[in-house]
């Protein structure tokens, strides 16, 4: 039963559902950047949701955002635990409908998953001015707002938050993109995609361009 239980652990997720491009990934989480940051500290399992900004380094990167000094999330960043990191692309139910041969219903999605040591940054200071260069990364290219310095409610926030930064150490993507199935199958799941997300046509088709199958 053990032997049986490491082969089982050894072939999931399998290796057609893995992304092999790091690029890919990053690229998924500057499009989506709101993560689930998942932490066990003692024993406690904690989750949160907020928006994560992408910076390199001389390995594989960091990320950067800011909690509230109530969450009980912050004792893992200030005892230094290793947290994950998932950023959610675009995902949709596939309909054995749409494939041209016969398959079974399922979901396919585009996720990005990393995990690293955080570090805190408590200097207001600090905060304030990653604050304004998060702000201004959110904003794109046309930004319609600009967090101006002496915003007074940015002033009686940084009260209330710390920042943090997440340096990358692992990292994992799982784009379930049929890629087991037929040429044609692909394509109709790419398109069911498309279809429900159409405003976001070349994001979709960057991460398909970009996508590499794990071989090993």
């Amino acid at each position: 039963m053990k032997d049986n239980h490491i082969i089982c652990k050894m072939n999931y997720p399998p290796k057609h559902h893995q992304e092999a491009n790091f690029k890919n990934c990053v690229f998924l989480a500057q499009e989506y950047p709101l993560a689930t940051m998942i932490s066990n500290y003692e024993g406690n399992l904690c989750t949160t949701h907020l928006p994560l900004v992408y910076q390199k380094n001389d390995s594989l990167g960091k990320f950067i955002g800011h909690i509230d000094k109530m969450n009980p999330q912050l004792k893992a960043i200030k005892n230094g635990s290793h947290l994950e990191l998932i950023f959610h692309g675009p995902e949709t139910y596939i309909s054995p409908s749409i494939y041209h041969s016969t398959q079974l219903p399922t979901w396919n999605y585009f996720k990005a998953h990393f995990k690293g040591i955080p570090t805190l940054t408590e200097n207001p200071k600090k905060v304030k001015q990653s604050l304004i260069a998060m702000t201004k990364i959110l904003e794109g290219s046309t930004p319609a707002y600009t967090l101006e310095e002496d915003n007074p409610r940015m002033a009686a926030a940084l009260a209330h938050i710390v920042g943090f930064e997440i340096t990358i150490d692992s990292w994992e993507g799982k784009h379930k993109i049929s890629q087991d199935k037929h040429q044609r199958d692909q394509k109709e799941a790419h398109e069911a995609l498309l279809k429900k997300y159409p405003k976001q046509q070349s994001i979709i088709d960057q991460l398909y361009a970009q996508h590499q199958t794990k071989k090993h």
